[in-house]
Parts: structure tokens; C-alpha cells; sequence
């Protein structure tokens, strides 16, 4: 059998995710990659699990079900950017969210799955992290310059499969409301 890698994120889309692809590519391009890039803008779920790779169909209808269940709208409000001095960011809440993803942890059993399904409780979107000191200002700078957190954004619930080489598959994606 062979096993993979899955997470699941919520992932912007609209304006904001356009201004931090641009950011993202303009610090690429002034400074180099930092650890933000190796990933898509995205505000993280759960964390990466392991399970055979016949599993997917299994936790996406497990996705489905709990988007089609819920109840209330499953909103993320963007609270703060951060500008600290090892990460910068945006701060995210989303507690009808959370409660949907951890209900996704319930009833997503699996008999080859060898741990639980871990839940985020920090949501956020990572700008940048990892990166030299002296770099930490001009970031920050170019954050504010570029990333307005009032521009209009969507919401999409992906579950990716990350592959060895770091190149993704998202087998399921759903617009959240």
C-alpha cells in the first residue's frame, strides 16, 4: 500500500490572496525564498497526517459531509497583522470553522491512519518565517505596503496531498459561506 501526506487549510481567494501572491513574489524576488514560500497563502486546519493514498475519497466525502451539515456560515475574520520579529502574519479567527474541522477529525476514521488527526487552535496566514534578521523590517514594510487586510476575500476548504518534492494536489475544494 502506498501511504501520503494530507493536510487541510482554508485558503484565501479574491483581492487578498492576489495582494499576498504579489507580496509573496516581490520579497521572493528582493530578498530570496523564506519558509513562507514553500507553501501556498493559506491558514492551516489540521496538521499534515499520513494514510494510504486509497483514503482520499474517504476524507473528502468526510469534508463534504460536514460542509453540507453545518449549521451556521463557516466565516474567517482576519483580526490583526503581525509584524513580530521571527513571523509576520495575519491573525485569524474562526470558531464555527474550528468546530466544523474537529467534527471532520470525528468522523474521518480510518484503520490505516497511525495517529489522530491533529486540530490547529492558532489560526493564521503566514507572510513570511524563517528569515535572516536584517531582513525582518523591509519585510514588515513591504507586508504593510502591499497586504491590506480589509480587501475583499473568499474562503476556500482544500484538502491537499503534499508529495515528496513539495508539489501539491488538492483533492477537494469547497468555497466556504
Amino acid at each position: 500500500m502506498t501511504t501520503a501526506t494530507f493536510i487541510v487549510y482554508a485558503c484565501p481567494v479574491g483581492e487578498l490572496h492576489h495582494q499576498i501572491a504579489t507580496y509573496f513574489f516581490k520579497s521572493r524576488e528582493l530578498w530570496g525564498e523564506n519558509a513562507a514560500h514553500k507553501y501556498m497563502p493559506h491558514c492551516t486546519l489540521t496538521g499534515f497526517f499520513e494514510d494510504e493514498i486509497s483514503t482520499v475519497d474517504r476524507y473528502c466525502q468526510a469534508l463534504e459531509t460536514v460542509y453540507q451539515s453545518r449549521k451556521t456560515p463557516l466565516e474567517i475574520d482576519i483580526v490583526a497583522m503581525l509584524l513580530k520579529q521571527k513571523w509576520q502574519g495575519l491573525q485569524l479567527q474562526a470558531e464555527n470553522l474550528k468546530n466544523a474541522i474537529a467534527h471532520f477529525a470525528q468522523i474521518a476514521p480510518s484503520s490505516t491512519r497511525k495517529e489522530p488527526i491533529r486540530l490547529k487552535d492558532w489560526l493564521h496566514l503566514s507572510l513570511a518565517y524563517s528569515y535572516p534578521p536584517e531582513q525582518q523590517e523591509k519585510l514588515a514594510q513591504l507586508a504593510t505596503e502591499i497586504v491590506d487586510i480589509q480587501a475583499p476575500v473568499e474562503w476556500e476548504l482544500r484538502f491537499y496531498q503534499r508529495h515528496p518534492d513539495w508539489t501539491w494536489t488538492c483533492h477537494y475544494c469547497q468555497l466556504l459561506s
